[in-house]
């Protein structure tokens, strides 16, 4: 392997930000053609949303997964636009495997596009609001945190393995509340509520996977040109049919983005690329594994320093 073995990863739900991405929509045609196409598969303007809608608006969750998947995959358009090495092995944060799935070549933009919108309107009914509720724990070691949460009265559990010491719980809302003492009483260092009214990655959302697979019976799906990392297993898969399963499993199963990173570095990987807005995963990398260098393509001259760097 080279010394400029990369990896692409993809950002979930909380990086979206109104105004994101203008200077790359003024700067890339590609970045401008994909906007344009979300927007006619979706039936709305995509674009004008993002730069002139309500925070409040993008952060719907049906809104906020066609949308930053869309924004994603034009930054990675971007990227090819400028002739960027094509990365060893992809990743994707929840909503980010779609998006990793996509750029891999195994899911076309426009299936995908519409089909992360009904994931979000899945999500979001699988629980009555105000019934479910999502915690970040900072500060304590996964084994106390899944122990705690195996013991409390109702459903809660450890969803989101983010980084060593950052892990997310969910679940039904008084279990999620009384979980936060205790495992503040254990000493998490801090319990913070997010401001989401779905518990993601639980049980709680088996409704949303059955409604999810129905909806996924006809998209085609073909074996990535690039390896694909799961959440669920943190593992690649070519089987298109397993890749399926994979992503309605995924939709009440916890993300196991820890493992991701470290099956990345064991494939040999130094340098990992941000392919999205934000740099929320850039941050949990780096903890995971400081001996990684990260890169993030959001704005165009970071873009054009990552594709000088990585060739």
């Amino acid at each position: 392997m080279s010394e400029y073995d990369n990896a692409f990863v993809f950002p979930g739900q909380g990086s979206q930000q109104v105004g994101m991405l203008a200077a790359a929509h003024e700067r890339f045609a590609g970045v401008r053609e994909t906007y344009v196409e979300a927007s006619d598969a979706l039936g709305y303007d995509v674009w004008d949303l993002i730069q002139n809608g309500e925070q409040d608006a993008l952060n719907l969750t049906e809104t906020t997964q066609p949308v930053l998947l869309s924004s994603s995959v034009a930054l990675w358009r971007a990227w090819q636009e400028q002739g960027g090495r094509q990365p060893e092995v992809m990743a994707g944060h929840s909503l980010g495997e779609f998006t990793a799935l996509v750029c891999a070549g195994s899911l076309d933009f426009a299936d995908a596009v519409k089909l992360v919108r009904s994931r979000g309107q899945f999500m979001q009914t699988a629980v009555p609001v105000g019934e479910g509720a999502m915690a970040a724990i900072i500060g304590l070691d996964d084994e106390a945190i899944n122990n705690i949460c195996e013991a409390s009265e109702g459903i809660v559990a450890a969803v989101n393995f983010n980084s060593p010491g950052q892990v997310v719980i969910a679940g039904h809302t008084a279990a999620v509340e009384s979980a936060i003492a205790e495992l503040k009483e254990a000493g998490a260092k801090r319990a913070l509520p997010l401001p989401v009214s779905a518990p993601f990655h639980t049980e709680l959302m088996k409704p949303a996977g059955e409604q999810l697979a129905a909806a996924m019976a006809n998209i085609t799906i073909v074996p990535p040109q690039v390896p694909v990392i799961h959440n669920v297993h943190a593992q690649a898969e070519s089987d298109p049919e397993k890749i399926r399963a994979l992503l309605v499993q995924q939709i009440y199963s916890p993300v196991q983005w820890t493992r991701c990173v470290q099956a990345i570095v064991a494939a040999g990987v130094t340098n990992v690329v941000e392919c999205g807005p934000g740099k929320v995963l850039s941050g949990l990398n780096r903890r995971i594994d400081k001996s990684l260098s990260s890169f993030s393509l959001e704005e165009p001259d970071s873009l054009m320093a990552a594709r000088q760097e990585l060739g």
